[in-house]
């Protein structure tokens, strides 16, 4: 049964949302794959992915430290781009199995992945 999941979870070590949503997979003995944003974005074709599923304006964190930092409130910038040079930008954690995707600790969303 597990091996049809094909579950990505992109996030932080130090983000509590993050271990929330890999602690629901392991305690249902579901494989996962952890991207650590630090070290690596999400590609184009990632990026481009979830945004279909979520919608581009829900993946950015504009009340995270990161946004905040570059000033990004106060110039405008493309989204996306900024998005996929500066990975922190994300809300996280992004979680992603195949065409479905969700931003934040969504476990009731993942429960019917599941079913």
């Amino acid at each position: 049964m597990a091996e049809k999941y094909n579950i990505q979870v992109f996030g932080l070590k130090k983000c509590q949302d993050t271990r929330k949503a890999e602690r629901f997979f392991k305690e249902r003995g579901i494989p996962y794959h952890f991207i650590d944003l630090t070290v690596r974005g999400l590609s184009k074709g990632e990026l481009e992915k979830v945004k279909q599923a979520v919608g581009l304006e829900n993946l950015i964190d504009k009340a995270g430290k990161e946004y905040a930092r570059r000033n990004l409130k106060y110039i405008a910038h493309d989204v996306e781009e900024a998005l996929l040079t500066n990975p922190l930008l994300f809300k996280t954690p992004l979680v992603r199995s195949g065409p479905r995707a969700t931003v934040g600790y969504r476990p009731e969303v993942w429960k019917q992945w599941l079913e």
